[in-house]
């Protein structure tokens, strides 16, 4: 569908160095994670295995599925033979992170997880709210409160490096609510699944999607009668929220 490509653009342009602050929404079950943890991690090291990532979401388990999902990308065949220079060292590859033999890595952790001692080149914060938890006003404070003082000090080069947060909006003061509020200086790729107002949406190489007011944002995947179940059995809040 057209999003991936949209979706791919602004993460190659944090790659170029285009943008430092990147925000992507878009509903759940919609290729996020493929697209933001695992192809993103797997394509920039193929290009320079020096590069440092971290990657974080809300559970341990969940970033553990991240990470082996990408080293299942690197390991394969077509994947060796299109980066003939990036291999995994198998000294140093964990459930967690695994790291080439050039010395990039790509680490995983927990939302509230220590990174002390560690730092990156990217950091992609994917879901780092859980949806049950979008309510609790604690929880959201704790999220914010670790971006503030852990995560948003671990780049490298602060001038140049990039953070990506891609995430379903879950409460109007969740993370990018929350981002947004304090500095203005984030790039905001925002794909509802209903379109709220038309919209020129970059793809890359000078191609734009039109979208236009109320369309859907993957129509042969949910069309409306689906998106209609989901609110009735969601209630409207939590639909309108994710």
């Amino acid at each position: 569908n057209w999003h991936i490509d949209a979706i791919a653009w602004h993460l190659e342009r944090c790659l170029r160095g285009d943008i430092k602050r990147l925000i992507i929404t878009l509903p759940p079950r919609n290729l996020k994670s493929i697209c933001a943890s695992v192809a993103f991690p797997a394509w920039i090291l193929g290009r320079d295995p020096t590069r440092r990532i971290i990657c974080a979401s809300y559970a341990n388990e969940l970033t553990a599925k991240h990470a082996r999902d990408c080293r299942a990308v690197m390991e394969s065949p077509w994947y060796l033979q299109l980066f003939p220079r990036t291999r995994i060292d198998p000294r140093k590859n964990t459930e967690a992170e695994f790291e080439t033999t050039a010395r990039g890595y790509r680490l995983g952790t927990s939302v509230g997880g220590t990174l002390t001692g560690r730092g990156g080149n990217l950091i992609i914060i994917d879901d780092p709210l859980k949806p049950a938890e979008a309510m609790s006003e604690v929880r959201r404070s704790a999220v914010a409160e670790w971006y503030d003082t852990t995560l948003s000090s671990r780049l490298d080069r602060k001038t140049q490096d990039a953070i990506v947060l891609i995430m379903q909006r879950l409460h109007v003061d969740d993370l990018v609510g929350h981002v947004l509020d304090k500095d203005e200086h984030w790039t905001h790729l925002n794909l509802p699944a209903i379109a709220e107002h038309e919209e020129e949406i970059p793809l890359g190489n000078g191609r734009v999607y039109r979208r236009k007011t109320g369309e859907l944002l993957h129509p042969e995947r949910e069309p409306m009668a689906v998106l209609d179940e989901l609110k009735v059995a969601m209630g409207s809040q939590a639909f309108s929220a994710q």
